[in-house]
């Protein structure tokens, strides 16, 4: 059924996530204390972005807008985020807003005009979202401490959660099945599961505009995916998301994902070295905005982590 059907008379929620200069989570709600006052909402994510921009904290808030989605529901979504921005005052020029129903973004890039809003703010991101963002369920979100995959003999000791395996589980109740066999001479049992990453596309020559709407893209599939590289690709950006660990094969996390991303046009599922990938391309390829996408499911026991650039 046709997305923007099923969206009609829907509540367009609004989420403002401003990215400022600040040394704690304290330091950055109290920056965002004066415009909490005047738009109104509530507080849904605080997040410690500073291992992506040294000092630098996010700040999300979720408030509805006055618009409500519309047989065009591009249309209303673009409103809503374009109304937003103009009530923050004349000196905001109309921005480009970019459009993926169900939701529709922008990116301020003004310090100077921010600064009067947020002392210290770098930028905000104002989304639109119809239905609800579905990351947020309407309850404020702390965003856990992050951890990154441990990999031996590289002097970097790094853990990550992965779902229980009931083998070991047994095996830590009852005790080790041999006790006189050395632990170094016990292969690792491999890692479950699969690992996803995201590369999106994007028409842009900014490379802060192409990663917030990569990152819009990557939230409808995993709510803290990572970025680790931004390089050119033709005259496209290209933006490069650690999605995280999934537990299901390759090929369900890879459907999953697609459904959530939604659209048609998906190519076939290739497969190269034990990964699966599969690409879907904007015809024609639009001047501004996102031109493509790829998602590559990898076994996590064949993982290997990549240093964010």
């Amino acid at each position: 059924m046709d997305n923007s059907v099923e969206m009609v008379g829907d509540d367009l929620e609004l989420l403002i996530t401003a990215v400022v200069a600040a040394d704690d989570e304290q330091q950055a709600r109290a920056a965002c204390a004066a415009l909490l006052r005047r738009i109104g909402g509530r507080v849904v994510r605080v997040f410690d972005c500073s291992d992506e921009e040294p000092g630098c904290w996010s700040v999300t808030i979720s408030l509805l807008s006055g618009e409500r989605a519309t047989q065009n529901v591009a249309g209303a979504l673009a409103r809503a985020v374009r109304t937003f921005v103009r009530q923050l005052g004349d000196e905001f020029p109309t921005p480009r807003v970019a459009c993926e129903p169900p939701t529709a973004w922008t990116v301020l890039e003004d310090p100077a005009l921010l600064d009067g809003l947020v002392p210290g703010a770098e930028r905000f991101l104002v989304e639109a979202w119809a239905g609800g963002d579905p990351e947020h369920h309407g309850t404020e979100h702390h965003e856990p401490e992050r951890h990154e995959p441990e990999r031996h003999g590289t002097g970097e000791h790094r853990t990550e959660r992965y779902e229980p395996d009931p083998e070991r589980s047994e095996q830590s109740m009852h005790g080790r099945l041999d006790e006189s066999e050395p632990d170094a001479a016990k292969p690792a049992p491999p890692e479950p599961g699969t690992r996803l990453s995201l590369r999106v596309d994007v028409a842009t020559d900014r490379s802060a505009g192409a990663e917030w709407q990569a990152r819009a893209v990557a939230s409808r599939v995993a709510r803290s995916g990572k970025i680790t590289r931004v390089a050119p690709h033709g005259h496209l950006l290209s933006v490069h998301i650690d999605l995280g660990s999934n537990v299901n094969s390759p090929t369900v996390a890879l459907h999953d994902a697609v459904a959530s991303l939604g659209r048609s046009g998906w190519s076939t599922v290739e497969w190269s070295g034990g990964s699966a990938s599969i690409r879907w391309s904007a015809t024609p390829v639009p001047p501004a905005g996102i031109a493509a996408l790829e998602l590559t499911a990898t076994p996590a026991s064949a993982f290997v982590w990549t240093v964010p650039d």
